[in-house]
């Protein structure tokens, strides 16, 4: 069951739209051409978020397929409008341009913003051949294997249309520079995902640009077919180039009025910052500008074009930030574009490399972190613009992750009346006594919990037969043995989802596998362990990771007594992710402090009241609330250098792994021996944290730094939100 609707849809040819560029389905024509007219206003009163990677499948919030079904709508007599109910209805349901949390965030975000009618759009990248496929073998470890999808056959992508030639596809042109100072030219073609709101009231459009056209180059095509495709440093750098260049072209050929703010969701996009920068100092000094041009110039213009740039930062780790030699980019770039990066985005540590992490944290208007401790350890790593980071802590869409079993219950308690558009209203203290809905809650967490392990089983059983049919030796152990073993429901699971590198310690829980599997056979304790995820292609020591996961599953079923099982589910997205974190009892987090930005897993597990079981990281600093949400364990103290350290030898194994021994037992008992405290613990998760930690809250946060000016309703709607939380708090 959906909220009803605020818009009154009589008939399914309502739902089919058309504008300049071509023909949309999803919302009516009045609302499409609202937003549209609002994004082509000249007063620039909207925003446009860049993003190298944005998740959102429609196989985790599908309003329109949720409207259609509710409605009946199988059929229209329109044959054009029976080809789209056909799509949304029966379509496959990927969109593989994501790689993990930060593409997930960007999507949650887009969300939000349509549920909350920001003016806003999203320019991003189609990679034809998606982020990799992922196969594991139980010796191999993680195989690489390049996705198939179409992108024509999905439902909420649009290709647009050239209005000269409506048969025809929109084709963009994106200007670069070879290391003869002589222009070439990159074309695209234009894909719109339609990220509409539950209420089927308002969209935002994210663009995707498809360059594997004929008409661009060779080495363009390539850079576009993968998201972080990083065979070679150049290749890196003309993908990131092929994001922030094509921006501005792009809304010329829309006819969109450049956003009065830019958001840069990391700095892959910067080289928009950089094309400003250019067109800025031409409009000063005049079409001979590269024969005059000044460092004093740069920095009026860019001083200028900081006032456009709103810049959210990731991550600590260093290899989320884009460096590049010197000498790469006297190959790919003129004269001029090089003496601005020679002054924008100067490395002190590296003075042979541009980082443009600096760059972005130079330019700009704003520029935040995306938790409280990320924020001081922004502030620690940019001191020289700690003065202007602040934080908003992340967020997640709660229509998209909170489980059907548990949004029922939801709809059913009038304490949560209207949950759907104001996450706020889980703060109702009405919850912790309403005995009716304790027993719904508990009942849908079994009911979600039987689903995962029905999966994880059907899953091992099909590897089972796998392994007749091809080369593939299951990923789990289960699967390779004469008997049948299975997981059980009820037994406590425990969750891992998220990309395998070496400071998250995927690992860590099994550092010391016969001291983990004393505990449980001294007190006859049964526990289930499902993990999932991905290591970049690249990443050797991440892959490691994995394949020293699926090495353990064997000892610690021996040891154990076969009371712990550890088992893998491959090929990791947003579908199972939103089984597993209703599906688990808590949710494991254990990077190395503090070196998790964030970690938006975890708030999706609290989204349908899972605690989490985590080091004092991220967002976990913040939604840890004293021990009522869950448990922390591991390092805590303060910040410096060796924190910072992803080596090896100080990723404090041995350290926090002892901690997390010790606190086990006291998990297990709650669980086994006091379920009601353990349910009162997941009342504790919806009440104080789904009204801080979705991304309603967090879009309201990002409209105070973006100068937009909105409805009243809209207004009051959104202050509503911000009044939720505030994550830049002073420093303690």
């Amino acid at each position: 069951m959906t909220a009803e609707k605020s818009i009154h849809i009589n008939t399914i040819e309502e739902l089919h739209c058309t504008g300049k560029f071509g023909n949309f389905f999803g919302v009516p024509q009045q609302v499409f051409d609202r937003v549209w007219q609002g994004l082509c206003s000249p007063d620039g009163n909207s925003v446009v978020y860049i993003s190298m990677e944005i998740g959102a499948d429609p196989d985790v919030f599908h309003p329109v397929m949720d409207f259609l079904i509710e409605q009946e709508y199988t059929e229209s007599s329109d044959p054009d409008i029976q080809v789209l109910l056909d799509k949304y209805l029966n379509g496959p349901r990927k969109i593989p341009n994501y790689s993990g949390g930060l593409g997930v965030l960007a999507g949650d975000t887009l969300k939000s913003f349509a549920d909350t009618h920001i003016p806003a759009m999203a320019v991003s990248l189609l990679y034809r051949e998606g982020y990799f496929s992922q196969i594991v073998d139980s010796k191999v470890g993680q195989i690489d294997q390049a996705t198939t999808w179409s992108p024509e056959e999905t439902p909420t992508l649009f290709q647009l249309k050239d209005p000269e030639k409506p048969d025809q596809p929109l084709i963009i042109t994106v200007p670069f520079y070879n290391e003869y100072d002589h222009h070439t030219q990159a074309k695209a073609q234009v894909w719109m995902k339609m990220e509409i709101s539950e209420e089927l009231d308002y969209f935002v459009p994210e663009f995707l640009l498809d360059y594997s056209i004929p008409s661009s180059p060779p080495w363009v095509r390539e850079a576009g077919l993968r998201l972080y495709n990083a065979t070679s440093a150049i290749m890196k750098a003309n993908q990131r180039r092929m994001l922030g260049a094509a921006t501005i072209p792009l809304m010329k050929a829309l006819g969109m009025t450049l956003p009065n703010t830019i958001h840069l969701n990391e700095q892959h996009g910067v080289a928009v910052t950089l094309q400003l920068i250019l067109q800025r100092i031409e409009k000063m000094l005049g079409p001979d500008f590269r024969t005059r041009i000044t460092n004093d110039d740069i920095l009026a213009a860019a001083e200028e074009v900081a006032k456009r740039i709103v810049y959210t930062i990731h991550t600590p780790v260093k290899a989320g930030h884009d460096r590049f030699a010197r000498s790469l980019y006297t190959g790919i770039s003129h004269d001029t574009c090089r003496q601005i990066l020679n002054l924008l985005a100067s490395d002190e540590e590296s003075p042979s490399e541009y980082n443009f992490t600096a760059f972005a944290m130079r330019v700009n208007r704003a520029v935040n972190s995306v938790s409280r401790l990320h924020r001081d350890v922004t502030r620690k790593q940019f001191p020289k613009f700690a003065d202007k980071i602040t934080a908003v802590t992340n967020g997640v869409h709660h229509l998209t992750w909170i489980s059907e079993t548990r949004a029922l219950v939801f709809d059913n308690t009038p304490a949560l009346t209207g949950w759907r558009d104001d996450p706020g209203v889980f703060a109702d203290t009405a919850l912790q006594e309403d005995k009716a809905f304790q027993k719904q809650l508990h009942s849908a967490w079994q009911q979600d919990n039987s689903i995962l392990v029905a999966y994880v089983n059907n899953m091992l059983a099909e590897h089972r037969n796998q392994m007749i049919e091809t080369w593939i030796d299951p990923p789990n152990y289960f699967s390779r043995l004469h008997e049948t073993v299975e997981l059980q429901p009820d037994v406590f699971t425990v969750g891992f989802a998220r990309r395998f590198s070496t400071y998250k310690r995927a690992d860590l829980i099994f550092d010391d596998i016969p001291a983990l599997a004393d505990i449980l056979v001294k007190n006859n304790w049964r526990i289930n362990f499902v993990f999932a995820g991905k290591a970049h292609p690249q990443d050797e020591p991440g892959k490691s990771v994995l394949k020293l996961i699926l090495d353990n599953q064997e000892e610690l079923y021996t040891r154990s007594n076969g009371l712990a099982r550890l088992v893998f589910i491959p090929g990791y997205d947003m579908k199972i992710a939103k089984m597993m974190v209703s599906g688990v009892h808590t949710w494991l987090n254990s990077p190395k402090r503090p070196l998790e930005a964030s970690g938006t897993s975890g708030m999706k597990a609290a989204m349908n009241g899972v605690p989490n079981l985590s080091v004092m990281d991220g967002w976990w600093v913040e939604g840890y609330h004293e021990g009522k949400t869950g448990w922390k364990f591991g390092y805590e103290g303060p910040i410096n250098a060796d924190s910072l350290s992803e080596d090896p030898s100080t990723l404090l194994y041995a350290e926090d792994s002892l901690s997390f021994y010790e606190l086990l037992p006291k998990v297990l008992t709650l669980f086994y021996e006091q379920p009601d405290k353990y349910l009162q613990m997941a009342i504790n998760n919806l009440h104080l944290n789904v009204p801080i930690f979705n991304t309603h809250r967090m879009a309201a946060e990002y409209v105070r730094k973006y100068d937009l000016t909105l409805d009243s309703e809209t207004t009051a709607r959104v202050r509503g939100f911000q009044k939720l939380y505030q994550s830049n708090v002073a420093d303690d």
